[in-house]
């Protein structure tokens, strides 16, 4: 069934004129279809698949997977939007060429955070070889812009010893940086610190969930609460997805609820 979503985003309202008294702004909305094949702003089909989004200046920028034809990685994209509905094309940030091990992988799910210390972009992703899922490794790249090539750091996995497939990031209030990833084959989800400078793992921080099979995981945090939202590991069958809350990173954490 197509459903249309209303995305509220709020306008800026001038310094003088009338409106500018009112102490808010209206919120403007924008509906979004669902079921369709989403396009760019030039009528190219939009390829940023398992992406993230993260907000600099006033756009919205939106990294996703662009894959060849056998599902193997040929980028990430980037696009960016001032409304969450109209996206401009920005390039392909990572590619094949980018590096060796780039040019026969599936790379998935990369998301990217800011360092505000140094400056840097940082992307984080799952790597795998382009054959199967047994290397289970998390990837880093970095650039001094948000949507300008990134270079390549390499692979590993995280700690040197724990499987990494999907993954998101946080960056807290305080500024140290997370990244959460699917590990053992899927039925952990680990919490990570990372180092100072988003590019490593300082050390696990938590394992809330032990054999709960879930992936694909979002966090966000509001009003001191953080929120963990996951789906089942099914692949591309649909699943019941859950949530789970805590008022630290470290827990305890509730159980992952409907």
């Amino acid at each position: 069934m197509r459903r249309a979503y209303a995305i509220l985003l709020a306008c800026c309202l001038p310094l003088a004129g009338a409106l500018a008294t009112a102490g808010s702004a209206q919120a403007a909305a924008q509906t979004v279809t669902n079921g369709v094949q989403f396009k760019d702003t030039s009528g190219n089909a939009l390829h940023a698949h398992g992406g993230g989004v993260v907000k600099v200046g006033g756009y919205y920028y939106w990294f996703g997977e662009d894959r060849n034809s056998d599902n193997t990685f040929k980028s990430v994209d980037a696009y960016r939007s001032t409304d969450l509905k109209n996206w401009e094309f920005r390039g392909h940030v990572l590619t094949q060429s980018s590096a060796a091990e780039l040019q026969t992988a599936y790379i998935e799910r990369p998301k990217v955070m800011y360092n505000a210390a140094t400056g840097t972009f940082v992307m984080w992703m799952h790597k795998e070889n382009g054959t199967d899922y047994s290397e289970a490794r998390a990837a880093v790249a970095v650039s001094s812009t948000v949507d300008g090539s990134y270079t390549y750091r390499g692979s590993f996995r995280p700690l040197g010893q724990y499987m990494s497939r999907d993954l998101t990031t946080f960056v807290d209030t305080d500024g140290t940086g997370y990244m959460v990833s699917a590990a053992n084959e899927n039925y952990d989800l680990h919490i990570y610190r990372l180092t100072a400078d988003y590019t490593g793992i300082a050390s696990l921080l938590a394992n809330p969930w032990p054999g709960g099979h879930r992936e694909a995981p979002a966090l966000f945090k509001r009003g001191g609460v953080y929120f963990m939202l996951t789906s089942g590991a099914t692949g591309w069958s649909p699943n019941q997805q859950q949530y789970a809350t805590a008022t630290s990173l470290a827990g305890p954490w509730t159980a992952m609820t409907n």
